[in-house]
């Protein structure tokens, strides 16, 4: 009789595919945010509908805040949003106001950023602020001065910008002289006391 062939091989486990990780939502409220940075914290009360207690941290991104123009948030704020476990521990990926509406953000700006927009938004015509040189509803103005805004000269021949300067020059020109001295005296009392240790010597 003929001995019975190797069986067939069984199917192996199928290779598991890498899943996206899971995200969930969450609710609660902004706990403090670095507008210089760009970065801070949400203390979440609420996870998946589930109420939380404590609260738990989770890190939240400017560029993950869905708002116009420049994105913070308020300490307080309330938010909704999505969220995953990343290296950070708990990180936003989506965050909005409440049912999905624009973060509010604060009222406060980075002090360059006020600084831009004020330069921005000076008018060279009336000098004023808020609006540009083309948008200003006054006609043209004459010519004047920026360092003392008056309109019989123009800045490079400024008295007032001249006497300035040359109050500057002339304190900067004392306080060198000032330090020269100085050096001068401590250099003076260095030598006397290296001809007193020769005479000390010699005795």
């Amino acid at each position: 009789p003929s001995l019975p062939g190797p069986r067939p091989a069984l199917p192996g486990p199928r290779p598991r595919t890498p899943r996206a990780a899971a995200l969930s939502r969450g609710s609660g409220v902004c706990k403090w945010f670095n507008m210089r940075m760009g970065f801070g914290f949400i203390s979440m009360s609420s996870r998946d509908g589930t109420p939380l207690d404590p609260n738990l941290d989770v890190f939240v991104h400017q560029s993950k805040l869905h708002m116009e123009g420049f994105r913070s948030l308020r300490e307080g704020e309330a938010l909704d949003f999505t969220f995953k476990k990343s290296t950070k521990g708990l990180e936003a990926i989506r965050v909005t106001g409440p049912d999905g509406a624009p973060c509010l953000g604060s009222k406060r700006r980075p002090k360059n950023a006020l600084k831009r927009r004020s330069k921005a938004e000076k008018c060279y015509n009336c000098g004023g602020a808020g609006h540009h040189a083309k948008e200003c509803q006054l006609p043209p103005q004459p010519k004047k001065c920026h360092f003392c805004q008056s309109i019989s000269h123009m800045v490079a021949g400024c008295p007032a910008r001249a006497q300035q300067q040359q109050q500057q020059l002339q304190l900067q020109q004392e306080v060198q002289q000032e330090v020269q001295q100085e050096v001068q005296q401590e250099v003076q009392g260095g030598s006397g006391m290296d001809q007193e240790e020769e005479r000390l010597q010699k005795l």
